[in-house]
């Protein structure tokens, strides 16, 4: 069962072949409420994420244009809280490694996916991005406080201070 948040997300897929693009996006929009946009181009997808959110964004591994690490590497520059997964048809566990470690991957799935294990990490990072997000708000609502017990405390000490009093001129007088 799906929230009303996690019904509102997005994920953006980026694979070079449009039937790898079409059976995810056809399966994830019969299987769930989220809106999915996909693209064949990385630079059409990073223009894309330049002005729009992302709750998860998925890539290929071997694109023409640029590779998915290169991609998701933007990505995580562009957007760093939104979990990105890549999506390879390579058993390459050395390239895992790398992707994990250069980009901050969340997940790594190999071609052929399983519709169900797919469905479960995109859900999860889409919680993770919710958690993220919720956790952001709460570190700008506990900054605006401090910052507004800052300025209290700066008004009681000013209240609290003993007003200036004159000191008598000990000038000498002939």
């Amino acid at each position: 069962m799906e929230t009303r948040r996690e019904a509102e997300a997005t994920v953006v897929i980026v694979d070079d072949e449009e039937m790898v693009l079409e059976s995810l996006a056809t399966y994830l929009g019969l299987e769930t409420d989220w809106r999915v946009v996909t693209f064949t181009s990385a630079r059409a997808a990073l223009a894309h994420l330049a002005t729009a959110d992302a709750d998860v964004v998925i890539s290929d591994f071997l694109m023409p244009e640029m590779d998915g690490i290169a991609f998701l590497a933007r990505v995580r520059a562009l957007r760093p809280e939104v979990p990105r997964v890549i999506l390879t048809g390579y058993a390459d566990k050395e390239n895992a490694i790398k992707a994990i470690n250069e980009v901050g991957l969340y997940q790594y799935l190999e071609k052929p996916w399983n519709n169900d294990d797919l469905r479960l990490v995109v859900r999860n990072g889409i919680e993770k991005k919710r958690l993220i997000d919720q956790l952001a708000a709460k570190v700008r609502e506990v900054s605006a406080a401090h910052g507004e017990l800052e300025s209290l405390q700066q008004e009681i000490l000013r209240a609290s201070a003993p007003a200036p009093r004159e000191v008598p001129s000990l000038a000498r007088t002939r």
